[in-house]
């Protein structure tokens, strides 16, 4: 693992990420496109890319048999912490599980493509998951959106000389490389384009289902993470547009959904 990304997330901030702040609107956005696509539970999903545990726990809770893979350590120790009996955790690396072929009924990769920097990497994680989806089993894979980073660094002040030559080389090439001298500038990762994240899907061998922008262009909003009502507005918004090509890449997060083609 690139050491600016396990500096990075050894500080813990994973943990808490999903119920503060901008991320609750993609928490809740993320949860309503799984209870869409994903087959009904008991079906066994595989969580790879997990991090502490929240999907993972989510969706044991509405009685899914689920199995959490991630790089780090101190993750997958949250994620065991977190779920008591509820679902398992392990370390290890999405581009080479310890799977059997066509075991499990969904496999999450909410995590894993954002720091696959090389596209050969990101394109072995996914036919990782074909590998271990059973026939008709079905692929959620997230990304972070190639303008995510100019919106994120207007909306928190950050456009400096620093914030903007980062800004510009993701914008340049999706490659964004903050070099470890921001926390706030996140970490070493590869930021897609919609129509870019549906071809590497596609290359590993899946049909794609759709491209979805996550947040769509509401998550901008301050109010959204505090304020129920205008929360529950933004992620209307996102609903509304999730699919449209000319919007969806200014969504934070955008999401795929695959099924191995025959």
């Amino acid at each position: 693992m690139d050491e600016d990304i396990r500096r990075y997330y050894e500080l813990g901030l994973e943990r808490d990420r999903l119920t503060q702040g901008h991320s609750r609107v993609e928490f809740e956005r993320t949860k309503e496109l799984l209870t869409r696509f994903l087959p009904k539970p008991p079906a066994r999903v595989l969580d790879v890319g997990g991090g502490p545990g929240t999907y993972a726990a989510w969706l044991a809770d509405r009685g899914y048999d689920v199995r959490l893979v991630d790089a780090m350590p101190l993750h997958v120790e949250q994620a065991m912490e977190l779920a008591g009996k509820r679902f398992s955790a392990v370390v290890g690396d999405a581009r080479t599980l310890d799977e059997a072929d066509g075991s499990w009924d969904a496999v999450l990769l909410l995590g894993p493509l954002y720091h696959l920097v090389d596209r050969a990497d990101r394109v072995a994680a996914l036919r990782e998951a074909r590998r271990v989806l059973r026939p008709g089993g079905v692929l959620v894979a997230a990304a972070i959106s190639r303008f995510a980073s100019l919106i994120d660094c207007f909306l928190r002040g950050l456009l400096d000389e620093t914030g903007w030559a980062v800004v510009e080389a993701d914008l340049a090439h999706g490659r964004h490389r903050p070099g470890g001298r921001r926390v706030e500038l996140f970490t070493t990762a590869y930021f897609h384009r919609p129509e870019e994240l549906q071809a590497e899907v596609e290359e590993a061998g899946f049909a794609v289902d759709g491209v979805f922008g996550v947040e769509g262009p509401g998550w901008t909003q301050p109010d959204a993470p505090v304020d129920e009502d205008v929360l529950e507005t933004v992620v209307r918004m996102a609903r509304a547009v999730e699919q449209e090509p000319a919007i969806i890449g200014a969504s934070g997060h955008l999401l795929v959904v695959g099924r191995p083609s025959s």
